[in-house]
């Protein structure tokens, strides 16, 4: 069984307001990464400290143990809170994620702990696999106080996607482009209707 989780707990400071809720071409941000993530899994969950903002979406939600500790206690969640044995984390400010893409990630997922794109030098932790088996060594990684979201890579198997593989399904890289900033936001609108 897979699980995807969205992560929706961040603080979207840079925003001003939940990132995930703000209108992109009239529908909040995260509506249009549902949309493209529809029947991939066997559950949708959201991970929030605000479950009432998203009641209307009808998914289940899960909230932090520890609100404001951070994105590896998001995970920690997510992880614990998903019925499914591997779990899709997807930040909730990914308007344009490739679902061939993503496809293939799930497609890869039974050879790791962690299936995970690598691309201009760094891991791309909130598009992602994850199976239940990272809990403890996420809980070991928090317990030291290391706070990355990678921080417990190294105690897990790690499956890495390189940039070539995922340019076969997504070729200019727009699954990993975030709306983090008011700036973005604009960006996105311009690049929703040159897509239409």
């Amino acid at each position: 069984m897979l699980s995807i989780a969205i992560q929706a707990g961040g603080q979207s400071s840079r925003m001003g307001r939940d990132k995930a809720l703000v209108p992109l071409m009239g529908k909040p941000l995260i509506e249009h990464l549902l949309e493209r993530i529809t029947g991939l899994g066997d559950e949708i969950l959201i991970t929030t400290n605000r479950p009432q903002d998203y009641a209307y979406l009808g998914f289940r939600t899960a909230q932090d143990s520890t609100p404001g500790a951070g994105a590896l206690e998001g995970l920690k969640t997510a992880l614990r809170a998903a019925r499914g044995e591997r779990i899709l984390v997807l930040a909730c400010d990914l308007p344009f994620v490739n679902r061939d893409l993503l496809k293939h990630l799930i497609g890869l997922s039974d050879q790791a702990d962690v299936t995970v794109p690598y691309r201009k030098g760094e891991y791309e932790p909130f598009f992602a696999i994850y199976t239940k088996t990272c809990i403890s060594a996420i809980e070991e990684s928090l317990q030291a106080g290391k706070m990355r979201m990678i921080s417990f890579y190294p105690s897990v198997k790690v499956l890495a996607l390189d940039e070539q593989e995922m340019a076969a399904f997504d070729p200019l890289g727009l699954s990993f482009f975030n709306v983090n900033t008011p700036g973005e936001l604009a960006d996105a609108e311009k690049m929703l209707k040159d897509l239409d």
